[in-house]
């Protein structure tokens, strides 16, 4: 009988969720699926420089997993741009997780316990605000769903973060 996965914890999700190459139809790419767990291995190492033992310890994975993560990920992206295909980043075996209120943010930025944080109401991430920039409508985000695509109920406009 096989083990059960272990669920990876991650703490970023993208607004954006799909590329594709400019200039060439929907109709005529072939899609390359990264899965949030293989985003997360590739950030945690690749963009904020992290020691692969220490994003393991984060993501509550072994060292062994994230690094056939990251080569799995790395690997799709780099096909996908060799090849010219879109890249649609969906699944995995993950959970979405907070940082905890009162410790560093990955930017050296730290949250105050009870407070808004550096951007106050209009903060980034998967809890935020969508607001329109003409008539000031709020709602919240939904993930998955950039703001930049939602329309004001009020006046038409695009929002934005």
């Amino acid at each position: 009988m096989v083990r059960p996965r272990r669920i990876r914890r991650i703490f970023f999700q993208p607004d954006v969720t799909y590329f594709k190459p400019a200039g060439i139809p929907m109709t005529h790419l072939k899609e390359t699926i990264l899965s949030f767990d293989e985003l997360e291995a590739i950030r945690l190492i690749d963009s904020k420089g992290m020691e692969q033992n220490k994003a393991g310890k984060k993501m509550k994975i072994s060292q062994s997993t994230l690094s056939r993560l990251l080569k799995e990920g790395r690997k799709k992206l780099a096909d996908a741009i060799i090849t010219g295909q879109a890249i649609k980043i969906q699944g995995g075996n993950f959970k979405m997780v907070q940082q905890p209120q009162g410790r560093k943010l990955g930017l050296g930025i730290s949250k105050r316990v009870g407070g808004k944080g550096r951007m106050g109401e209009f903060a980034a991430g998967p809890n935020g605000m969508c607001v329109c920039p003409k008539c000031g409508y709020k709602e919240q985000h939904q993930i998955g769903i950039p703001c930049y695509q939602k329309k004001c109920p009020k006046c038409g406009s695009s929002m934005k973060r």
